[in-house]
């Protein structure tokens, strides 16, 4: 059955095209299997929660009859502001809007938050644009820009906010620096999500075409109930494709953990057990509750405008398995800098099984992407990375900048986690405290951080070691736990070029070298894996051992083994002395910029001028092998092998394929179109 949604009909019908529904709440509550809900253009302010789930063969299809012309909201207009001392206004709300869920009392908290930033799950915008909120009054009367922002003169407009208990209203004062609110668009965010299931287990929907924004959505930490403004609550087979999903508080979509009552932000709230374990202790929890393939994940996020979210534009712990993540433009994550903590990217998912991310274009985010905990089977392929770091319309230093940020973040992993065909361009290109990675065909242009740190959990003289789960292949249960020894890589036929390094940079990695968290590399190449073994030297640690009554050694906790086998390296990047096959070039001057025009974004690059045609090995599921911990090929979800035979851009790879990420030499590429 159809039915159809029109808030500018004059009164609410009975869902039929002639009479359609107001709200899309209306058609929510009674769709079954197999239904579309069709809704006209306009503004829905209203929190849609889905009552009854689709079929995997019979789906409940929620589509906008115009691309990205509906649009659901979490936000009110106001109009009633006056003025309460020069540009600043002062706007009363009744508490009663706000039901049971008041986001102007409620602070952004959570494990892993940093709480020194005080923020409200609330927030104020002028004209589509979020104010920056201060903590006292005197940051509204008196505005000083705030250098942490990728917008710094926007973020002298200011808003704060308390309570009038006499009144029960919410007070909100906000600088608008001349303007006049009530002639313009000014909203607040007043709901806590906008599409997203209450209950748990409402599978096999389909969200089509909307734009979705402005909710006043919680910190999403792993060991807490992960929400978004849009996402499907602990369910399976949810497609999100073709939205824009914009200016949440902190998660734009969430694939993430239900709740757990027992271990919920336990961290911050019982204090005696560490995050690590807590986090541990819910992935145990959840197996026995019914975390498996036939009943989570399975989303697919397609096609989607993700942008200006204050924490992530996908999060997800657990219920994001099995998932595809595909042709998405995410952008702009964390921009404000108004909040901080361990858990921000443009993507930050943990146990990220079997998930496929590809064809999407990642910058100017805090983060790119950030894999945690049981990256295992997942494949990185065909994405674009740029622009991910601190704002470049200043000098950074030590006292302005609180991480570098990079392109990719693998933490605590086994593997195996494939990252293919990739470009990557940001100053940070990777951040590995982890195992179990194979690089193939990218074209690195930023440096790899971390490398055989980042892996204890902060102790100062006692041994903390972060032992992470690893999973039967391909499934959810838990196949054992075993903390990060380091090594365990593989570098195929990717380039490296080193560019030249930007104002304060030297600066910060003199200050992070002794980090246990960064240690602000910015040579760019495999050099910091130059001590690790090869299989070879790491195999004959066990010639003629037998096992218990063998001499003591170490060989069970030494760094694994890494394998490099015909990469490039332009510019003064630097090889480890064990790379075979390489082409180091310290001659020629490699140039690589990247353009955007009107959307199209073009890769110039000067970098096939100095490599030879056809001169690479083809590399297979056969060449890599497997992890080492997990005992897993690095093959696709359904455990068939891979053969790299195909581009960047999905050519076909000739027997013997160019270095790095395009099969055709040339010298700009059209690398993403919006």
């Amino acid at each position: 059955m159809i039915y159809y949604v029109d808030c500018s009909s004059l009164r609410s019908g009975d869902g039929s095209k002639e009479y359609p529904f107001q709200t899309i709440s209306s058609a929510a509550k009674i769709a079954k299997p197999g239904d579309e809900v069709i809704v006209a253009p306009g503004v829905y302010r209203e929190y849609v929660d889905p009552t009854n789930a689709g079929c995997e063969d019979a789906r409940i299809t929620y589509k906008s009859r115009e691309m990205r012309g509906a649009v659901i909201t979490g936000s009110e207009t106001v109009k009633n502001w006056v003025q309460y001392a020069g540009n600043v206004w002062l706007a009363r709300i009744p508490n009663g809007i706000f039901g049971n869920y008041n986001p102007y009392t409620t602070l952004v908290s959570g494990d892993w938050y940093i709480a020194t930033y005080i923020a409200h799950t609330g927030d104020v915008f002028l004209n589509g644009k979020s104010l920056y909120e201060t903590s006292k009054i005197e940051g509204v009367l008196d505005p000083v820009v705030y250098s942490k922002s990728w917008d710094p003169d926007f973020s002298t407009y200011t808003w704060y906010t308390e309570q009038d208990e006499e009144t029960n209203e919410t007070l909100i004062y906000a600088n608008f620096h001349g303007l006049c609110p009530n002639d313009e668009n000014v909203e607040i965010t007043v709901r806590r999500n906008c599409f997203y299931p209450s209950k748990e287990g409402v599978g096999y929907i389909t969200l089509s075409g909307f734009v979705v924004e402005k909710a006043a959505t919680q910190w999403a930490p792993p060991t807490a109930y992960q929400e978004g403004m849009v996402g499907p609550h602990w369910s399976k087979g949810w497609i999100i494709e073709d939205c824009e999903i914009a200016h949440s508080k902190c998660s734009g979509i969430s694939l993430g953990k239900y709740l757990q009552p027992n271990n919920d932000n336990k961290w911050s709230k019982w204090k005696f057990k560490d995050g690590t374990q807590t986090e541990r202790d819910n992935i145990c929890q959840a197996q026995i509750e019914g975390w498996t393939k036939e009943k989570i994940g399975s989303h697919i996020i397609r096609r989607c405008d993700i942008h200006d979210c204050g924490q992530t534009g996908i999060v997800g712990h657990l219920g994001g398995v099995f998932s595809i993540i595909e042709d998405n433009h995410i952008h702009h994550i964390n921009n404000k800098q108004n909040l901080a903590g361990a858990e921000i990217g443009g993507i930050k998912m943990h146990a990220a099984i079997d998930v496929i991310i590809r064809r999407n274009h990642f910058h100017h985010c805090t983060r790119g992407l950030w894999l945690d905990w049981q990256a295992q089977g997942t494949r990185v392929t065909e994405n674009l990375f740029h622009d991910n770091t601190f704002p470049y319309d200043y000098n950074a230093t030590i006292d302005n900048v609180d991480g570098l940020g990079e392109d990719i973040f693998i933490e605590v992993s086994h593997g195996p986690t494939l990252v293919d065909h990739n470009i990557l361009l940001s100053d940070h290109a990777l951040k590995l405290p982890t195992q179990g990675v194979a690089f193939v065909h990218n074209l690195i242009a930023g440096s790899m951080t971390t490398v055989g740190r980042g892996v204890n959990n902060g102790s100062v003289t006692k041994i903390s070691p972060r032992y992470t789960p690893y999973h039967v292949h391909h499934r959810t249960e838990i196949a054992g736990f075993m903390s990060i020894l380091h090594g365990d890589m593989r570098f195929y036929n990717n380039i490296f070029i080193q560019r030249k390094m930007r104002s304060g940079m030297m600066e910060i990695r003199e200050f992070m070298k002794d980090n246990e968290w960064n240690d602000g590399n910015l040579t760019v190449g495999t050099i910091p894996y130059e001590s690790y073994p090869t299989y070879e030297e790491y195999a004959s640690m066990f010639e003629g051992y037998c096992g218990m009554g063998s001499e003591p050694s170490d060989r069970y906790y030494v760094e694994l083994p890494v394998w490099s086998v015909g990469n490039a390296f332009f510019n003064g990047a630097k090889p480890m002395k064990k790379d075979k096959n390489a082409i180091v070039d310290n001659e020629n001057e490699v140039s690589i910029r990247l353009e955007e025009k009107d959307g199209v974004y073009s890769l110039y690059t000067n970098v096939y001028e100095y490599l030879k045609t056809n001169a690479s090995n083809m590399v297979s599921t056969n060449v890599l092998g497997m992890a080492f911990e997990p005992e897993q090929y690095y093959e696709n979800p359904d455990g068939t092998p891979i053969v790299f035979d195909t581009d960047y851009f999905g050519n076909h790879r000739a027997i013997n394929p160019m270095t790095g990420p395009f099969e055709e030499a040339a010298y700009v590429y059209v690398v993403a179109s919006h």
